[in-house]
């Protein structure tokens, strides 16, 4: 990536907007420059200044899989994907080939991993396959959709989404019914939406267990919170519970709902419901949230007391920040301005990858923009989206949150410089910090490469802040 120097004009002219689009598109992908790109003055992505160490070679040498650092980041996710199953080094390393080989694109990358993915779904070679080779291959065909899903929208085929969504979905169903025991799929009430909920146990008894709501980030899938904690949870003899909420999966994909800052609205119903069960403690359920949930979570906590306990990964309290300061200024007070700014002086020079990124960033903040995407159009309102970006900001609550908490922070964090410790300071509750490192190899936001490691920390921590009867 490389993000492009705003030129030398008093304030922000509509030229900069214009030639720091190139690089924007990269910077909203995946938050981070490679080796030796020039860091734009003043637009590191968490609004403050760009880093005093060199982070020149975070992913250095096979941490590479693609030169383009927004490639690289999920491609990274999908290999430290294998340690718990939801995909295989040899697959995810021969698609790198693959794509590679044919030149990367998002059409490449959507081809190679939709095809992966359809290819696990049908009869392995020889015996007809057992119940356990179907589950982890549904699993795996889960994560290779996901990976063509975050990319599509740059695609040939836009349009298509909904169905890639929706292959990912029956693959994520298919292994949730062949788990052992199954996983308990539900509805949880939530306005004229249901959230679908998929309630992990690690036996059938109705043994009163301590239980954690994972809440996945603004483009992440079901398949993540498997690797970012459900097998972690029931290793430790948890329950884990993992749902769809606005902005996310099926409500976004396929009904239609949008992200909303008030979260409690959206995890209140899913305590009501657990609390019902005769196998969850209710003084013992602990909330975990994942990228952007690290703002949704606490948001939650900050109004539901029956949260125990907290784990924000990253601490995140101000999502916008998390866009490049180029993007930030088209947004003015006034909707007209704004879009008149964003239509005439900034999208007709923008490239057709950072066109893509815009579209992938801004269609879980309006149904609008994602359906304009489908059609292979740029969303024309910019500003709607935008002021329920900036609705998210959780400063002025974040003093109200009770529960033990948890803020991680990684080396290298692309999206949310900072604000870990931003929220970490403000909290007053119990709180620890704790930075996952490159040394590690738990560098860049959520350690895409040690999610193992990731889960240790987080469990450790919750089980010492809720221990066992």
């Amino acid at each position: 990536m490389t993000r492009v120097p705003i030129d030398r004009e008093p304030g922000p002219t509509r030229r900069s907007l214009l030639v720091a689009g190139a690089g924007a598109g990269a910077v909203l992908a995946a938050g981070c420059a490679p080796a030796g790109a020039p860091a734009t003055p003043g637009a590191t992505p968490g609004g403050s200044a760009p880093p005093s160490r060199a982070a020149t070679d975070l992913t250095p040498g096979v941490m590479t899989l693609f030169k383009d650092p927004a490639y690289n980041f999920n491609g990274l996710l999908a290999l430290g994907a294998c340690g718990a199953g939801a995909a295989e080094v040899g697959e995810v390393l021969t698609a790198v080939n693959a794509i590679n080989g044919a030149g990367l694109s998002a059409q490449s990358y959507v081809d190679t991993f939709r095809g992966l993915g359809d290819r696990l779904l049908k009869a392995p070679p020889g015996a007809p396959a057992d119940d356990q080779t179907r589950r982890f291959r549904a699993l795996r065909a889960a994560q290779y959709y996901g990976q063509a899903l975050f990319f599509v929208l740059g695609s040939g085929d836009p349009g298509s989404e909904e169905a890639l969504y929706k292959a990912g979905r029956a693959a994520w169903d298919t292994f949730c019914d062949l788990c052992e025991p199954a996983a308990v799929k539900a509805t949880v009430p939530y306005g004229s939406t249901p959230l679908p909920v998929w309630f992990f146990r690690p036996d059938e008894s109705n043994t009163a267990r301590p239980t954690v709501i994972l809440t996945n980030g603004s483009d992440g899938q079901n398949v993540d919170m498997w690797t970012y904690g459900v097998p972690a949870a029931l290793e430790r003899g948890w329950n884990a519970l993992v749902y769809d909420g606005p902005g996310q999966g099926q409500l976004l994909f396929v009904d239609r709902v949008v992200f909303t800052p008030t979260w409690e609205k959206v995890v209140g119903p899913l305590i009501d419901w657990l609390s019902a069960r005769p196998d969850v403690d209710n003084n013992r359920i602990a909330l975990t949230g994942l990228s952007m949930a690290g703002d949704l979570a606490p948001r939650a906590a900050a109004f539901d007391d029956r949260i125990a306990a907290l784990v924000a990964m990253p601490g995140c309290v101000e999502p916008w920040l998390g866009f490049p300061q180029e993007i930030r200024q088209i947004l003015t007070p006034d909707k007209q301005r704004t879009n008149d700014i964003w239509n005439k002086e900034v999208v007709p020079g923008l490239p057709p990858d950072a066109a893509a990124v815009m579209k992938k960033r801004f269609e879980p903040f309006s149904a609008e923009a994602m359906l304009e995407a489908r059609q292979g159009k740029l969303f024309t309102d910019f500003y709607t989206p935008a002021t329920r970006i900036q609705a998210l900001t959780i400063t002025p609550v974040v003093g109200r949150i009770k529960a033990p908490t948890l803020v991680l922070d990684y080396d290298g964090e692309q999206f949310y410089p900072g604000q870990p410790r931003q929220l970490y300071d403000r909290l007053t509750a119990p709180k620890d910090y704790l930075k996952l490192t490159a040394a590690e190899g738990a560098q860049l936001h959520c350690s895409p490469m040690a999610p193992q490691l990731h889960c240790e920390v987080v469990f450790d921590w919750l089980q010492h802040t809720l221990p066992g009867r």
